[in-house]
């Protein structure tokens, strides 16, 4: 039986920049495969990059409780199926699901045997700088990002580790160490 493993941060953090890196030293580990009802992207392939649904099969999908999480973004919708989660554990692969906070809260009370780790910024100066930095939002989403940041530091108390990303080698240095030792 594989171990889940739940990443969150906020946006900016680097926290899919530190999971590829991971994953390219230990590909052993497997990265979960969301749904979704956005249409795919050039070069994205069904089962690989997503599960693309309609937005109809993902409501019959929530009505029937298939999922361990699911939210809804900019008007698409996005979840981690129960199904495609146990299938993968049961094969004894080590899962990684790279969600939100309220998301991974949602699955430690589903499978409280999953461990959660949080993403932290160096501090919230360097988080600011790396948005503005993107120069791909306006200042009010900024801003929104910045406050929504703040309640996702205080959810990340209820996780299991924390990984500060202010040096990219170390911060994959340091989620090695959790990854490898659960197991």
């Amino acid at each position: 039986m594989g171990n889940l493993f739940v990443i969150s941060g906020s946006s900016g953090v680097g926290k899919g920049t530190v999971i590829k890196e991971f994953l390219n030293r230990h590909p052993e580990f497997k990265l979960s495969v969301s749904c979704t009802t956005r249409a795919p992207r050039e070069g994205e392939v069904d089962g690989v990059n997503y599960f693309f649904l309609t937005k109809d099969e993902f409501k019959q999908r929530i009505e029937n409780g298939d999922f361990l999480e699911w939210a809804e973004f900019s008007g698409n919708m996005y979840g981690t199926g129960k199904n495609y989660v146990q299938k993968t554990l049961n094969y004894g692969h080590n899962l990684i699901l790279e969600i939100d906070t309220k998301g991974a809260l949602n699955v430690k009370s589903i499978m409280p045997e999953s461990k959660l780790i949080f993403i932290l910024p160096p501090s919230m100066e360097e988080l600011e700088s790396r948005l503005r930095g993107r120069k791909t939002e306006s200042e009010e989403a900024i801003q929104k990002r910045l406050e929504s940041t703040k309640l996702e530091i205080e959810n990340s108390k209820k996780f299991d580790y924390k990984v500060i990303n202010d040096n990219l080698e170390q911060a994959v240095n340091d989620l090695e160490k959790i990854l490898l030792g659960v197991h």
